[in-house]
């Protein structure tokens, strides 16, 4: 007798809801945009899409390539003391829920973002409370680029709360996919 699977065995396959990171894993056969990427991370980690940062690695620079508004505000050095070269150059990920104190770029943060309607645009050139950043690194550990999440708020206790372990985790699976999207690689039209 063949194995044929669950031919005439009564036994009907449900597929299951994608959830997680799975949603951006099966976005990859769409050869989705950026900002459709980015605001599937923001549902995922609960964050507005002004809190979202997506850098690709070009000519040994971070550029913004995501939010779209920074893309042509310049480059950051991987030299840099800014947090996305910190992370880049170090391949190291960032979890800070008190990031005010830490020394950082803050130039960035006073770009007035034109997001969508429904999020309050007065919130938007707040300042960053609370942040992740992980490097987005080919499968050998080559970088490509630098994906941030953040919170934004007056102070951290109005920002929201606290980023945790498992959400840097989340954040590093979210990586992985985004490594593989089209957009990441250097020179990609956006």
């Amino acid at each position: 007798m063949p194995l044929g699977g669950n031919q005439g065995s009564g036994v009907r396959m449900v597929k299951l809801p994608v959830t997680g990171v799975g949603e951006l894993e099966s976005m990859l056969s769409d050869s989705p945009s950026v900002d459709r990427v980015c605001v599937k991370l923001g549902q995922l980690l609960r964050v507005r899409r002004s809190e979202i940062a997506l850098l690709r690695l070009e000519k040994g620079n971070l550029r913004f390539i995501f939010p779209a508004e920074l893309r042509s505000a310049g480059v950051l050095p991987l030299t840099g003391s800014a947090v996305a070269a910190r992370t880049a150059a170090t391949r190291t990920p960032l979890l800070s829920n008190s990031f005010l104190r830490v020394k950082h770029v803050s130039l960035f943060e006073a770009v007035r973002l034109g997001m969508a309607a429904e999020e309050d645009r007065s919130l938007d050139q707040m300042p960053i409370q609370k942040i992740m950043s992980v490097p987005v690194t080919r499968p050998g550990g080559e970088v490509m680029g630098v994906v941030q999440v953040s919170r934004k708020g007056l102070d951290a206790p109005s920002a929201g709360a606290d980023f945790s372990g498992e959400d840097l985790k989340l954040l590093e699976q979210a990586a992985e996919v985004i490594a593989r999207m089209p957009f990441m690689q250097e020179g990609a039209e956006l």
